[in-house]
C-alpha cells in the first residue's frame, strides 16, 4: 500500500470522506493535492498533510462551473486547468480520488431543473472531466490510480434521491466502461460506495428529513444508520482505508470494481 513519492488529487479534499482519503494517502507516502469550495477546510487539511512531512496543494474550485483554475495559464475547463495547475506545482497526478459532492434530498416531483443540473454536473460531469483531464499522464506512465466515490445509490434506490442516485449510478457505469478501456495499460478504475457515513453531508440529510419527518436530528440518524445490518454509520476512515489499498501495486487486479462498504446491506 505504500504510494511513496505519487502525487494525488482528492476533490472534496476539505472534510468529511476527502480529508480521511488525504490524510491516509499522505501517511502512505503520497504528496496531495486537495480541491474544494471552502479555503479555510482545505487549508486545515493541508496543514494536517505538511505535519506529516508530504507537500500539499490546496485549490478552492466549484467543480459544477467551467472556467480557470486559480493560477492556471489560461481560461478553460477547470478539470483541465486544474491538472496542469498540479502538474506545474506537485508533478503528474498518478491517483486520481473523485469524492467531492452533492446530495439533495427532494421527491421528484420538487426537484427542479436548477438542483438536478447541478448535481449531475457536480457528481457526475465533473468525475467524467477530470478523468479525461487525468489519463494521458497515466497512460504515458503507464502506471495510475483512478477511485470514484460512489454510494449504495449507484446500485439501489433511495426515497428522495432522484438527482443523487441517477448522478451516483452514471459514475459506477462510467467506471466500468474506463476500467475495460485502460485494462492493459497500467492504469485501474474502480468506485468505492459507502453506505450512510458520519459526515456532514449525512448531517445534513438527516436536518432535511427530520425537518421532512417531525423527527428529531438524531432520530433521523439512527434511521440512516438502519440502512445498515450492522446498525450504524459507516466512518470516514474506513472508506479512506479501501482508497489507499485500491492506490497500491497490491491491488492492481482489482478494476471496475464498484465496492461496496455498508456492512452488509447491499450484496450486489
Amino acid at each position: 500500500m505504500n504510494v511513496e513519492g505519487k502525487v494525488a488529487l482528492v476533490t472534496g479534499g476539505g472534510r468529511g470522506i476527502g480529508r480521511a482519503v488525504a490524510h491516509g494517502l499522505a501517511a502512505a507516502g503520497a504528496d496531495v493535492a486537495l480541491v474544494a469550495r471552502s479555503a479555510a477546510e482545505l487549508a486545515e487539511t493541508a496543514e494536517l498533510i505538511r505535519g506529516m512531512g508530504r507537500r500539499a496543494l490546496p485549490l478552492v474550485a466549484d467543480l459544477a462551473e467551467l472556467g480557470a483554475a486559480p493560477g492556471a495559464p489560461a481560461p478553460g475547463d477547470v478539470a483541465a486547468g486544474l491538472l496542469a495547475h498540479i502538474t506545474a506545482d506537485l508533478g503528474p497526478v498518478a491517483i486520481l480520488v473523485n469524492n467531492a459532492g452533492v446530495a439533495p434530498s427532494l421527491k421528484v416531483g420538487e426537484t427542479t431543473d436548477e438542483i438536478w443540473q447541478r448535481t449531475i454536473d457536480i457528481n457526475l460531469t465533473a468525475v467524467f472531466k477530470l478523468c479525461r483531464a487525468a489519463l494521458p499522464a497515466m497512460l504515458a506512465a503507464g502506471w495510475g490510480r483512478i477511485i470514484n466515490i460512489a454510494s449504495t445509490a449507484a446500485k439501489v434506490g433511495y426515497p428522495y434521491n432522484a438527482a443523487y442516485a441517477a448522478s451516483k449510478h452514471g459514475v459506477l457505469g462510467l467506471t466500468r466502461v474506463l476500467a475495460l478501456e485502460v485494462a492493459k495499460r497500467g492504469v485501474t478504475v474502480n468506485a468505492i460506495c459507502p453506505g450512510f457515513t458520519d459526515t456532514e453531508l449525512v448531517g445534513a440529510a438527516a436536518g432535511s428529513l427530520a425537518a421532512r419527518t417531525g423527527r428529531t436530528e438524531e432520530q433521523a440518524r439512527a434511521a440512516f444508520a438502519g440502512f445498515s445490518p450492522q446498525a450504524r454509520l459507516m466512518t470516514p476512515a474506513e472508506v479512506a482505508a479501501a482508497v489507499v489499498y485500491l492506490a497500491g501495486d497490491g491491488a492492481r487486479g482489482i478494476n471496475g470494481q464498484g465496492i461496496v462498504i455498508d456492512g452488509g446491506g447491499v450484496q450486489s
